[in-house]
Formats: structure tokens, C-alpha cells, sequence
């Protein structure tokens, strides 16, 4: 089905996403881009030096972000990063590629740190330097590394309000308004049309829920699970040529269903996690419509358009059901959903 057909209960919801709609989700030819590393001694560390160029007309087409220079990341020892994590018993979420635990270092800093499985040492390093070159708002900035062993470590910028998850299920919490849970998913997709669009290597894994959804001080929303070096892969650790439009439908389709849960949860305030299946099973059922009222977060209280909040859970229902053949783009979404925070001042 075409995005200029999409209908729900005799509504065209289509014009929602009205934006051009062409090939690939997200796949338009990628950004080629050059870096370089080297090593330097830093405060008795180790440190790898990161450096990036890109075409300068490039530069114009990317106002939400772009691969920018940072003079290195840090090299921790692992018995600053254990101690900082309280022996990696601070879990935020685990999963089978990695695990992020809440970290705290004798400075007062903290910080998110992630431990990459299945990743050896060269392939680690490289992992590094493409993370070290990503620079958005919503994503999480890459400070420095640590290794020891079987751990290899990633040590990413404080997290301020920790995950999306944690927030919404504190009931002490400061309650999430509707404009800033449309700001958040705004925030979201405007990271996976960076990442999908702008960057070289292309992105290879990202996941997407209100677990690995870090907030800041001032409530911007942070990927914190991206990676470019996952199977199928070659010698170099990159995806393979022959395999890699397969592998990126794949990811397309898997992206746009993850967006489509992530704003499920933050419409009800539920976890899609545990009894969360039950929260996909009804958004796909055929008494959606008729119970959708009980299904918004009692804490938005009355400060919401119903019908914004209707048609974005049109919206999500359409990415959920839609996951092997997405039927439109995170870069129309991304900019339906600005155009509403831009319109919404509660």
C-alpha cells in the first residue's frame, strides 16, 4: 500500500505525513566522509585522537547535525569505570549487543557507560572512532573508552534525567507534558534521519524504546544504543556490499516500527516492555478506536488536542502494523512531529 492510500476507520490519515514519499524509508545515497586517529598521552592516559572532514557544500544540507572534529576521547581504566558503575550493578538495560549501566566518578561527573559484546579489540577501536565522529543534539556524546579483558567499554556524556522509562514509570516524578512528549519524539527521529542520511559508514544497528531514550537536564531526548559494526559483516567489520540492500530494508522496517512503539509508550505512559505486549496487541485490534480514550496517560491531563493525540496514535498503529513494508519515512514523521511541537505551546 502506497503512503497517498492510508486510511484508518474511514479516515485518510496519509495527509498527516504530507511529504514526498520515494524509495527507501530512510536509504538515500550516503554521506562520504574522511577520518583519521591517532594516538596521544593525556593526564597519564592513553588517549585516541579523533579528527573528521566532509565536503564544506555538504554542510548546508545538514542544520540538525554533522560529523564534527573532538580533539580525543579518553582512554578510563577499568578500575575507575568499575568503580564509577558500583561493579556494573547499576543497570539501565541490557540486551543481546550491549549493557548500559549509570556511572559516577570520583569528579562528580555522570555518566552513561555501555559494554559492546561480541565486538574484538580492532573491531572495538574502530567502533570508537565512528562513534567519536557523530555529533547530534540527540544523541549521546561519546567521552571516552575503557578495556580490560572480555570488557570493552564506551563511556558516553551525563544523562541528567536518566531513561525515558525511568521517568514515566516514577510515580514521584515531575509528569511529562504533551509538548514536551512530542518534543522528545521529534528528538528521536530527527537522530535516525541523521543516521540514516548523513553518516558514512552507514549506521548499523539502533534501538529504539523508552529504556535506551536518555534525558538530559533539560529533558532532550539521547539515543543511547547506536552502533556501526554488527553481522552481517566482512573482514573489515563494515556490512557487506552483496548483502547490505537486504540487510538495510531490514533495518528500515524495524526502525520505523520501534518509533511507532516509542510514541505508543509515550501517548499511555506504558512500558512496551513485560505487559507491553498487550499494549501492541491492542493497538493493533479492532477496538482501538473505541477504547483509545482509556489508553492516554492519565497524567496529561486535559493540556492536549485529542485529536493531535488521535492521529498520532493513527500514526503509530500504521508504523507498528507496518513493519516488514514501511509505508512512509522517519523523515516525515520527523517533520509532522515538529510541526506540532512548533504549534503546541502546552
Amino acid at each position: 500500500m502506497e503512503c497517498s492510500n492510508l486510511h484508518y476507520a474511514g479516515e485518510d490519515v496519509s495527509s498527516l505525513l504530507n511529504f514526498p514519499h520515494q524509495g527507501s524509508p530512510f536509504c538515500l545515497p550516503w554521506i562520504h566522509g574522511f577520518t583519521g586517529s591517532g594516538i596521544a598521552s593525556s593526564h597519564g592516559f592513553t588517549d585516541l585522537v579523533l579528527f573528521s572532514n566532509f565536503n564544506a557544500s555538504f554542510s548546508n544540507f545538514c542544520p540538525i547535525g554533522g560529523v564534527m572534529p573532538i580533539l580525543y576521547v579518553r582512554r578510563f581504566s577499568y578500575k575507575e569505570v568499575k568503580r564509577a558503575t558500583g561493579g556494573f550493578n547499576r543497570v539501565v538495560y541490557t540486551n543481546p549487543r550491549s549493557a548500559a549501566y549509570n556511572a559516577k566518578f570520583q569528579d562528580g561527573r555522570v555518566a552513561l557507560v555501555k559494554e559492546l559484546r561480541a565486538l574484538n579489540d580492532n573491531l572495538f577501536y574502530t567502533e570508537v572512532q565512528l562513534l567519536g565522529r557523530l555529533h547530534h543534539r540527540h544523541l549521546l556524546t561519546l567521552r571516552g573508552f575503557s578495556t580490560a579483558g572480555h570488557k570493552r567499554l564506551l563511556v558516553f556524556d551525563e544523562i541528567g534525567n536518566g531513561s525515558l522509562r525511568d521517568l514515566l514509570n516514577d510515580p514521584l516524578r515531575t509528569p511529562l507534558n504533551w509538548r514536551m512528549r512530542l518534543q522528545i519524539a521529534a528528538g528521536v527521529a530527527a537522530a535516525l534521519e541523521y543516521l540514516f542520511l548523513f553518516t558514512h559508514p552507514p549506521m548499523c544497528h539502533v534501538s529504539i524504546s523508552s529504556s535506551t531514550i536518555m534525558l538530559d537536564e533539560n529533558f532532550t531526548a539521547k539515543i543511547s544504543d547506536v552502533g556501526f559494526l554488527c553481522s552481517p559483516v566482512n573482514i573489515t567489520g563494515y556490512p557487506d556490499a552483496q548483502q547490505s540492500d537486504d540487510f538495510r530494508d531490514e533495518k528500515c522496517g524495524n526502525i520505523i516500527y520501534q518509533l511507532g512503539v516509542l510514541i505508543l509508550e509515550l501517548i499511555t505512559g506504558q512500558s512496551s516492555d513485560g505487559t507491553g505486549a498487550d499494549l501492541i496487541r491492542w493497538i493493533q485490534g479492532t477496538n482501538f478506536a473505541r477504547s483509545m480514550n482509556k489508553m492516554i496517560d492519565p497524567d496529561l491531563g486535559n493540556s492536549f488536542d485529542y485529536k493531535d493525540v488521535r492521529n498520532l496514535l493513527s500514526i503509530a498503529r500504521l508504523c507498528i502494523k507496518s513493519r516488514e513494508k514501511p509505508r512512509f519515512s522517519v523523515a516525515q514523521i520527523f517533520r509532522y512531529l515538529q510541526s506540532k511541537v512548533d504549534l503546541t505551546s502546552y
